[in-house]
Order: C-alpha cells, then sequence, then structure tokens
C-alpha cells in the first residue's frame, strides 16, 4: 500500500458536523426521480401517469445511449410527470404501495462476478441504470459503454465538509462492497484503484481484495478523485478513466449479490442550519421526499437546503426528492442582511483564512455557523496566486480561468483542464477575493471542449 500526503488545501472548521449514529427512516409515501441529474442523457419516457411499477421497472431510457435504462427506486403508482422547458423531463413522482416488489434481476455469486464477460457486466449495469453511478473524466459523465478505461478509481475516503462518512456507508455491506470491486476489475484491462484514507482502519477498505489499494492524507480536497488520478494515473489527451464512490460501488454490488435494484441508501445530514440532535446518518429510500425528513430538522425558518456538500451541493427545495446520486444534504442560514463596512470590523465572529480578522489570531481553533452571506459584491477578478494556496494539482489556476474566459480551448487543454474537475476548484471560489464564479467557468471551459470533440474517447 502506497501512503500518499497532500500538503495544498484546507479543511472548513465549520458548525454542524453529521456525527456517526446511523438511523433508518420509514418508508416513503412518495418518491421522485430527476433526470436533470444527468444532463448527457436525453430521456425518452417509458411510462405514463397512473402506471403501476415494480422497484427495478423501467421509467425511461436514452436517445443518445443504446441499451441505457433508468429504473424506479420503489414500488408503486405513478402520480405525475412534470415537465421543464422545451418539455423536458423535469420531474417523475411515484406513490409508493410501501411494499417491497421488485423485478427480479439475475443473481451473482463473488466467485461469478470474477469471471463475468466484460460485455455481460457493462450489459447488466446499461439494462439496469447502475451505470449512472460511474463517472467518466474528463468531462465528469456517466460512464460510456463503448469506452473501455485504462484504469478504474474507486473514492474510499470524504474530506469535503459534512459529506457521507464512508465507514458508516460500508457498514453491513462489506461483501457487497467486495463484489462491487470485483466486477470493476472485468471492466477494464487495466488497474483498479481503492483510493482510502490514512485514518482509516475499516477492513473492507484496507483489505480489500483484487484492486491497488492507496492511501491518502492532508486537508480536503486530498479526497477528489482528481488528486487520487494525478498521483496514480494521469489522464493524457484522448484517455479516460472511470471513477465511482464507495457508497455507490457497495450499491451495485447489493444488487449483484441479491439480485434486485436496493432501495436504500445511506446520507448525511449536516450544516449549522440542522438541529444538532439531527445531525446524523439516515438509511433513506432513494428519491425520499425531503420535507417528510428533513423539515422537522431544521433549525432556522429561512434556511437554504444544499442536495450535497457545502462547496458543491446544489440548492433543492424541501418540495421535492432527494437527488439519487446525493451522499448527504446540508442547510445553511439564509441570511439576507448586508453589513455596511464590514471589511473595516474586528471580525470577531467572522471566519477567515487569510489573517484578515482578529478571529483568526483570537478563535483559531473554534467552529463556524458560516451561513449564505456573500460578505461583498462581485468585482473585477485579477492575479493574486491566492488559488495556488488551494490547489494540489500542477495547475496554474489564475492562467486557465484566463484561457477558458478567452474561449481559448487550445491553451486550456495545455494547461491541464482536463486532469481536472470543477470540484477541485471549489475551495479557489470560496476563497477568490473577486467573488468569481470559479467553478461555473472551470465547467463552462469544459463544457466547450467537449462540445468540440477533439478530445471525445468513443471506442467500438
Amino acid at each position: 500500500m502506497a501512503e500518499f500526503s497532500v500538503k495544498k488545501g484546507l479543511d472548513l472548521p465549520l458548525e454542524g458536523r453529521p456525527d456517526k449514529d446511523l438511523v433508518e427512516l420509514p418508508f416513503p409515501e412518495r418518491v421522485a426521480v430527476y433526470p436533470s441529474e444527468y444532463p448527457e442523457l436525453k430521456p425518452r419516457l417509458q411510462v405514463e401517469e397512473g402506471a403501476q411499477v415494480k422497484r427495478g421497472s423501467v421509467l425511461f431510457t436514452c436517445k443518445k445511449r443504446e441499451g441505457f435504462k433508468y429504473c424506479s427506486p420503489v414500488a408503486g403508482k405513478v402520480a405525475e410527470i412534470n415537465l421543464g422547458e422545451r418539455r423536458s423531463i423535469r420531474e417523475i413522482v411515484i406513490e409508493t404501495d410501501r411494499g417491497n416488489e421488485a423485478v427480479e434481476l439475475r443473481k451473482y455469486s463473488p466467485e461469478e462476478v470474477l469471471g463475468i464477460e466484460r460485455d455481460e457486466a457493462v450489459g447488466h449495469l446499461l439494462a439496469t441504470g447502475m451505470l449512472a453511478l460511474i463517472e467518466q473524466r474528463p468531462f465528469s459523465r456517466i460512464a460510456s459503454a463503448a469506452v473501455k478505461p485504462k484504469s478504474i478509481f474507486v473514492n474510499a475516503m470524504q474530506t469535503a465538509p459534512f459529506g457521507v462518512d464512508v465507514e458508516v456507508a460500508l457498514a453491513g455491506s462489506e461483501e457487497a462492497f467486495q463484489v462491487g470491486l470485483n466486477l470493476l476489475t472485468r471492466l477494464t484491462e487495466g488497474k483498479v484503484y481503492l483510493n482510502i484514507s490514512a485514518a482509516t482502519s475499516c477492513a473492507a477498505l484496507t483489505a480489500a481484495e483484487n484492486v491497488e489499494v492507496n492511501s491518502f492524507r492532508g486537508p480536503h480536497p486530498a479526497g477528489n478523485s482528481s488528486v487520487h488520478i494525478s498521483r496514480l494515473d494521469p489522464i493524457a489527451p484522448h484517455e479516460a478513466v472511470w471513477v465511482v464512490k464507495a457508497p455507490d460501488l457497495a450499491l451495485i454490488g447489493e444488487m449483484l449479490l441479491h439480485g434486485e435494484l436496493p432501495a436504500r441508501r445511506i446520507v448525511a445530514l449536516g450544516g449549522a442550519g440542522v438541529k444538532p440532535e439531527s445531525r446524523k446518518h439516515y438509511s433513506v429510500v432513494r428519491g425520499t421526499w425531503l420535507e417528510d425528513w428533513v423539515g422537522s430538522a431544521l433549525a432556522f425558518e429561512d434556511a437554504r437546503i444544499l442536495s450535497g456538500d457545502i462547496l458543491m451541493g446544489e440548492q433543492v427545495s424541501l418540495a421535492s426528492g432527494m437527488r439519487q446520486r446525493a451522499q448527504g444534504i446540508t442547510v445553511l442560514e439564509e441570511e439576507r442582511a448586508h453589513e455596511f463596512l464590514g471589511w473595516l470590523a474586528p471580525g470577531l465572529k467572522t471566519y477567515s483564512d487569510t489573517h484578515l480578522f482578529l478571529s483568526r489570531w483570537l478563535r483559531p481553533r473554534a467552529r463556524w455557523p458560516m451561513t449564505t452571506a456573500d460578505h461583498g459584491g462581485r468585482r473585477a477578478m485579477f492575479a493574486t496566486g491566492i488559488y495556488d494556496r488551494y490547489m494540489p494539482l500542477d495547475i496554474m489556476v489564475d492562467f486557465l480561468l484566463r484561457a477558458v474566459i478567452a474561449h481559448d480551448t487550445e491553451e486550456a487543454v495545455q494547461l491541464g483542464i482536463l486532469e481536472a474537475d470543477p470540484e477541485d476548484f471549489a475551495l479557489c471560489a470560496f476563497a477568490c477575493p473577486s467573488r468569481t464564479d470559479v467553478v461555473g467557468l472551470i465547467r463552462q471551459g469544459l463544457e466547450e471542449i467537449e462540445d468540440e470533440g477533439v478530445y471525445t474517447q468513443e471506442q467500438e
């Protein structure tokens, strides 16, 4: 086992960390599925309102990806199909019958998985929609069945604030996780890398078989897959690797072992906007309506709810379902007041990583109940070099942003944008004195390069 130490980055000292207690929530009355979670898909509905479905019944297919089917996480009745712009499918709401009726799939033993042919394995993932849990780099899209990745990375560590604890998520699913690892070895001719925290003692991770185990230590973003890829098997132009998170891989393993689509997943609920007694891990049915379990946990009436962590989470409403890929829900207080000349204040109650306020000197170990306040407006971006403090990848962020803004995709590629993901720039956006949407700019640059198609790998 190789160990890597990451020096650059920052662990935000935030209040509201969820503890490791696990609570199993009751079966919900309704769930929701959001095809917009997967922007690369062009869904074609296979059900209509009023239709009865089982867990594992096909809800929609993809017009652009032959064989891909997205399946229902529960059994029940399709109550609503809500459309968005240009009649796109925005939301599919299913009223559950609270039963456990599921479509029967083929069961595999751990030994059978080790001998499965790649075409059969990929076909099974396509037919169940579980391929959506595997990401392809560059561009961070759903893995393409037509692409043979040069290697596969399993991310089994969490450094982003309030993310799901991997050890909690894998407890009781150790065999399923190993089955998932066995499956990945059949999907690539290269290595499967299992990347874990140097501090973990979980036997399912440290003693995993048939894969190369590597450990990482350091501040966020030491747990990001881009950091692991850069150290172990960097991506060159026209190459592709696959990435999957350990809790998602355990779901794939459960499907193979039990012959049915898993109904539940483990998520973390945290943030200063959550009551202290509710900051825990929860076993929830995928797509559970947020109002049914998050609503009673809110510490503030005016709160912002994020699907995901505080750095990369997407704002969602209580009147919606939990996203299928979400591994955590973060809640912050919505602060709308503006502080007049706040930069002149001593800052005893304001966090600073740059010694701008006295709080950095007088309260160095404090945890802060950060809100949604920007503490200033956007202004012209100028090169300060501040981004380099938070970027462990070999990327000159100031120059890369300049290339993206100028739509110079060739220079952006030369500066390493294909080696990164928007999440790798979240700390840069947090620390930016100009309030620049660094994450949005990187996403825009990757989309422009992807649209050009020059660096997209498709194999038959």
